[in-house]
């Protein structure tokens, strides 16, 4: 552990550790700011970990065979008549966002697309290195300033920001709840990565952004009930207090991509109904979600991934119960993340490939959503053509959705399908070469042409344990006479499956020393392998992924 970093000259603040070292770090990490993060340590840690504990008490009541459901306590929430407050300028037209990592040539990218917004993700698109970390910080610092440009390896391109007037609404995604930045201690602990991420950001940035009533703004992941939004609500209201911002000047949009949360999404409006914006629907997190939290329930497995789509009745649900709510409180309903991105040689795959997007985002406006997500900025003009032909107003919150009637058997209705050969075997190879790439340091990996992330690498790897633990845990529910889940030609899902995937795995990786982390597939093999043979499922990949990090 090395010592308290210092700027020449200055004074460390009282018991900040930092651990490691990385470009740029002393300008970021002033004194001022490392006694500013140690404050929002100080005051929400000790909340922070009663919410973590309640997760893992609700989690219990899950495995004991409770299934989630609408709050009793909260009913006069949901049946309220209350608005959130009104909604920012800048935030009124976002029919076209485009997200992503936090590296310059992304961020530039992102801001000179031609999105509606940008959101500058430190969570499941980043690799939380050290150094990624340090130099995201950074990236958006310059971009705020207007300052970021970055020049091509070779030379052969300089990129910079477009004016500032042509560029998309920057929003930044800070890490979740649960998890640590471990290269900042503050009195012997590690800190909140949420609370890090959005400190650094906001002790830079805020005022900047708010003379130019741009924010700042944020977006909010993987939050599992009314109490975590309130303690962010806290938070936001701290921040604002501390550096001099105005009540309610810092807005939130939360993504409900935990299946706990899609049962209180009047709750989670109410408690940040100050400066909440609008809820998105998170629905690849929101997949894994809802296979980890039933992950006892032997009579809700999922299907492979390529068969769990939008149009399967309990994501309908979810979905049209967010536009509904939202709508109903004057909040933005936004849709999801399609994964396809464009294909280079091959045109018919390609037109294919644009027809699933185009197919989701016509389903999303036709719904009522007032905006979606895209990964790629080639997707920009497609999904804006959609929306702009069936959304001619800045959003469509006149559309109530009161035809919609969502109850708990609605949002918890596991769909039919299958596993096929093909389905598993990606399963196994998705995990393998994300995982490896993420170790490596790279968060936002393409992978037969769809944009894989730490969530939909999560929806494989929890699968891949769903499946092979089937047996297992239907015996435990009260089934003697249950078997394993089989393929769809016969072959059981067990263990010895796993194996043969893995160990022809690599052989089976064309050009595999080319792909990311290439160095670190070994490592990665290994890991899936541990994970998917554990009896108690691992809540996040990432977080003994973490421990492997620099």
């Amino acid at each position: 552990m090395s010592a308290v970093m210092t700027t020449p000259g200055h004074e460390a603040a009282d018991d900040v550790l930092l651990t490691a070292s990385a470009d740029g770090q002393a300008q970021l990490l002033t004194p001022g700011a490392l006694e500013f993060l140690a404050g929002l340590h100080r005051r929400f840690e000790p909340l922070r970990q009663r919410r973590l504990a309640e997760r893992l008490e609700r989690q219990r009541g899950f495995d004991a065979g409770r299934l989630p459901d609408f709050r009793d306590d909260t009913r006069a929430i949901r049946d309220g008549d209350w608005k959130v407050a009104p909604l920012p300028d800048a935030l009124r037209n976002r029919r076209v966002e485009i997200t992503g990592p936090v590296d310059p040539k992304m961020v530039i990218n992102a801001l000179n697309s031609g999105a509606n917004c940008f959101m500058a993700d430190f969570e499941d698109s980043t690799s939380p290195t050290w150094a990624n970390l340090v130099l995201g910080q950074r990236v958006l610092r310059k971009a705020v300033a207007g300052t970021l440009d970055w020049m091509a390896p070779d030379g052969a391109r300089h990129y910079t920001l477009r004016p500032f007037e042509e560029q998309a609404v920057l929003l930044v995604r800070p890490r979740g709840w649960h998890l640590e930045e471990k290269h900042v201690l503050v009195d012997g602990q590690p800190m909140s990565a949420s609370l890090f991420d959005l400190g650094v950001f906001a002790f830079h940035n805020a005022a900047a952004l708010a003379a130019k009533d741009r924010g700042p703004y944020f977006y909010l992941p993987k939050l599992e009930c009314m109490e975590e939004a309130a303690l962010w609500n806290d938070v936001f209201d701290d921040v604002e207090q501390a550096l001099g911002l105005p009540a309610g000047q810092m807005k939130a949009t939360v993504l409900i991509e935990t299946l706990p949360a899609a049962f209180e999404m009047d709750e989670i409006l109410h408690a940040l109904r100050g400066r909440i914006v609008g809820l998105n629907c998170g629905r690849w997190d929101y997949i894994f979600s809802y296979i980890k939290t039933l992950r006892a329930h032997p009579d809700r497995v999922l299907p492979e991934r390529g068969q769990v789509t939008m149009d399967q009745s309990f994501l309908r649900a979810y979905s049209e119960l967010l536009i509904q709510t939202c709508h109903r409180r004057g909040a933005h309903a936004m849709g999801g993340m399609a994964a396809q991105i464009p294909i280079s040689g091959d045109a018919a795959a390609n037109d294919a490939a644009l027809a699933k997007v185009r197919a989701d985002k016509l389903r999303e406006v036709r719904a009522g959503h007032d905006g979606t997500w895209v990964a790629h900025p080639a997707l920009i003009p497609l999904a804006r053509t959609v929306f702009d032909e069936r959304m001619p107003t800045s959003h469509q919150q006149h559309v109530t959705r009161d035809d919609v009637c969502v109850g708990q058997a609605d949002l918890l209705r596991a769909p039919i399908g299958t596993v096929t050969r093909a389905g598993f075997d990606n399963n196994v190879e998705v995990c393998v070469r994300y995982l490896a790439a993420w170790l490596d340091g790279n968060g936002c990996v393409p992978i037969h042409w769809l944009m894989e992330d730490a969530a939909t690498a999560e929806i494989a790897r929890t699968q891949l344990w769903q499946w092979l633990h089937h047996e297992r845990i239907a015996k435990a529910a009260g089934n003697p006479q249950a078997g394993p889940l089989h393929l769809d030609d016969g072959e059981p899902i067990d263990f010895a499956l796993l194996e043969r995937a893995l160990i022809g795995l690599p052989g089976r990786l064309a050009d595999r020393m080319k792909l990311p982390g290439a160095s670190r597939i070994n490592e990665a093999i290994g890991m899936l392998d541990r994970l998917c043979g554990a009896e108690v499922l691992e809540d996040f990949l990432t977080v003994p992924a973490y421990r492997r990090l620099d």
